[in-house]
């Protein structure tokens, strides 16, 4: 088995190639802005610094967010066209699984990503692999008291530490791409189906097609 993953639902755009047993490379830069410039860039310095052509990839595994319209759209077509174009399998993960797996947590927590609009994305978890509810997208502060009391991952949390009392610093920000390598290889090698890599779009997007538009005649 030999993984690539990759994620550009927050502004993190990160990718890494998992051996299935290990992580060999990875790469993460962020900035959310340059999605589109980064990301070709970033797998092939990932495949670079592991010594290992495209040709040896055996599937990819993308973040399906929830995150913006158009940086999670750049990952989600980027892992498709690469598995069309060498015939692999392509397999989505929730963005959020990524990023709790990567805390390691025994213990029931929350994690919240920036989802703009003064709102967070967020995910309830019992430990590090179970999600036991979410994702959703709401205010922080209308989130329930006993989900925002938790320990909280994530920079959803980071931005609004006066919602959420439980802000660990230890704990990721961002999602790694070797996190979520790591958690499709375990479940892949446990003998579960993996989801297909579609987007989870919690809102409608940004951008609206203009309306009111003024009548032109010709005089």
């Amino acid at each position: 088995m030999l993984l690539l993953a990759l994620d550009t639902a927050t502004p993190a755009v990160t990718v890494a190639l998992h051996d299935g047993e290990r992580v060999l490379a990875s790469s993460g830069e962020v900035d959310a802005r340059r999605h589109g410039e980064l990301l070709l860039v970033a797998v092939d310095r990932v495949l670079g610094e592991a010594g290992r052509p495209l040709r040896e990839v055996t599937a990819l595994v993308v973040g399906t967010g929830p995150g913006p319209y158009t940086g999670l759209r750049v990952g989600l077509a980027t892992a498709q066209a690469i598995g069309a174009a060498r015939g692999l399998p392509v397999y989505g993960l929730c963005t959020l699984d990524g990023l709790a797996y990567a805390t390691g947590l025994g213990e029931p927590f929350v994690v919240a990503a920036d989802a703009r609009r003064k709102e967070v994305y967020w995910a309830r978890y019992a430990d590090f692999r179970t999600r036991t509810s979410g994702p959703a997208v709401d205010r922080p502060g209308e989130l329930p008291a006993e989900v925002a009391a938790l320990p909280a991952a994530g920079a959803g949390a980071r931005l609004y530490p006066e919602f959420f009392p439980g802000l660990r610093a230890d704990l990721p920000e961002h999602v790694a791409a070797g996190a979520l390598a790591a958690l499709a290889a375990e479940r892949l090698a446990a003998g579960e189906e993996l989801p297909p890599p579609r987007p989870r779009y919690l809102r409608r997007p940004d951008a609206k097609v203009p309306t009111g538009y003024k009548a032109v005649t010709r005089g």
